[in-house]
């Protein structure tokens, strides 16, 4: 729902007096096929047609003046004085600023903890049991009594995105799908026309700069206090661990100046832009942080990470080698959030959808191509056993029950085979001389083993004239050298047939 000008689309203000068929919120992204039908739905395309209206507004403006024939620019930085600020915006403003306060009525737990802190559970209670009135109080009252075409109230479709855009009590976390849920209850406000008419982008400047700051710095204070966990991060490679849109922005403001929409350029910077390699310096981003939305969130890095800039943010120390200048950036930021945020089925699956951005498919839509963002996403069934990774979050098959065969227990079962019956089973291993000794030996696998040294082969018989002293008969037995009787057959004082053995020093005399 864009309406198309010749310069750029802008989110379609619906007419009160028509009324509106507003419908509760609810999720719609179950698996990763449902990514797909989001990125053909009327609610993907407000989503980006938001995101671009938003960019645009924030980009330098070139002013000519006519009567001197001179021309300047303007760099519209955070704490802009030249920026309006309406009434909404305001009220927006004191409503970030509520939340806040609530912050010390919730104080940190400070027992022992490895994630997030639990406090953050109480004020996320607070601020659902108080968003109704929060709600009545700070938004336009001609929005909250929005004619309804249907039971839902204008009321109960805003209050579901902003209760979710503050971070998950139940995880503890907070990432770039909770900060999405805030950027569309701003473009439903849009819608139902809370904000003046724009100029040039006026309008949108302050939603920028008077509200999505504020709330940015309300999440970095909620980061720090209760310690919550990044949500769907990719770790350092991802490029950042909780939010995004500060970079597009951010990248925005330091963009080559235009005089219209029309104008905007791909490549380029603001004349007095710093580097963007100075991310990497500390000094340069102290400087910086207080005027741009990039800086801004790069300062905060700083602020909860140590060590070197390029070992913990390597994406963005990558970012900032782009030499083709802020715009380059800037564009690549926009592709960077399509890819990484609204095509990505951790990030969008709890975005509830309603009536102002609608599951609805979008007939302008383009058919979706299949690339490595769309078809690496968890399906609902597992889809073949060739890959078991696939996340599968449909009903799972029985498993099979082992005790359903046909064999029961209890039931007799077959004997076990022997492996040393004849025809067949498995051999049995033998050392390497395990080797027949004889005709008496039986062979197969019972077969005895012997050692290499006992040869089958009998002694050859004494050379003829060789001494015999020294053999014994086969039952003799062994005997020490010296161990001989008198005769040289036995130990002295030893029967013959029985030898014995003496000391070598046994034959001298005291």
């Amino acid at each position: 729902m864009t309406q198309n000008t010749p310069t750029a689309p802008t989110l379609t203000v619906l007419d009160p007096a028509k009324g509106h068929d507003f419908q509760t919120p609810k999720k719609c992204i179950n698996d990763g096929d449902d990514v797909t039908s989001f990125l053909a739905s009327k609610a993907y395309a407000d989503i980006m047609t938001f995101i671009f209206q938003l960019n645009t507004s924030i980009i330098p403006r070139k002013h000519k003046d006519q009567e001197r024939g001179t021309e300047s620019v303007k760099e519209w930085t955070l704490q802009d004085p030249e920026v309006p600020h309406p009434p909404v915006v305001q009220n927006l403003a004191k409503l970030l600023d509520a939340l806040t306060s609530i912050i010390d009525e919730a104080p940190p737990d400070t027992g022992p903890r490895r994630f997030g802190n639990v406090s953050f559970r109480k004020w996320y209670d607070i601020v659902r049991e108080r968003a109704s009135d929060l709600l009545d109080r700070y938004l336009p009252a001609e929005v909250l009594a929005y004619k309804s075409t249907s039971e839902v109230s204008a009321k109960s479709e805003l209050e579901a995105y902003f209760i979710g855009s503050f971070g998950s009590s139940q995880r503890l976390d907070y990432g770039t799908g909770h900060e999405l849920s805030f950027i569309a209850f701003l473009g439903c406000l849009w819608k139902l026309g809370a904000f003046p008419a724009s100029r040039d982008g006026d309008q949108e400047r302050g939603i920028v700069l008077g509200v999505i700051e504020p709330y940015l710095v309300l999440i970095r204070r909620l980061i720090l206090t209760y310690t919550l966990e990044p949500a769907g991060s990719h770790g350092v490679w991802g490029l950042d661990d909780h939010t995004f849109v500060s970079y597009i922005f951010g990248s925005a403001q330091f963009s080559p100046p235009i005089s219209t929409p029309a104008d905007v350029a791909t490549e380029g910077s603001l004349a007095n832009a710093p580097n963007p390699a100075d991310v990497a310096k500390l000094a340069a981003v102290q400087r910086e942080r207080g005027r741009n939305m990039y800086f801004s969130a790069i300062g905060f890095i700083y602020d909860v990470k140590k060590g070197p800039f390029w070992e913990h943010s390597p994406i963005l120390y990558d970012v900032s080698g782009v030499k083709a200048g802020w715009a380059k950036i800037n564009k690549g930021m926009i592709k960077m959030y399509n890819a990484e945020v609204l095509s990505k089925f951790p990030v969008v699956q709890h975005f509830p959808f309603g009536s102002l951005f609608s599951w609805t498919a979008d007939p302008n839509a383009p058919k979706i191509q299949a690339s490595v963002h769309t078809s690496s996403q968890p399906k609902s069934v597992m889809p073949s056993s060739s890959a078991p990774t696939v996340r599968q979050t449909g009903p799972q098959s029985a498993l099979r029950d082992p005790l359903a065969e046909p064999t029961r227990v209890g039931a007799p079962q077959p004997p076990l085979r022997d492996p040393l019956a004849a025809g067949g089973g498995m051999p049995m291993t033998a050392a390497p001389w395990a080797k027949a000794a004889g005709p008496n030996v039986p062979a197969g696998p019972n077969q005895p083993t012997r050692a290499p040294w006992a040869s089958s082969t009998r002694a050859p018989p004494a050379p003829p004239g060789a001494s015999t002293a020294r053999l014994l008969p086969p039952d003799a037995g062994t005997a020490a050298p010296w161990a001989r009787g008198p005769g040289g057959t036995g130990a002295p004082g030893v029967p013959d047939g029985q030898p014995g053995t003496r000391a070598p020093w046994a034959d001298k005399k005291a």
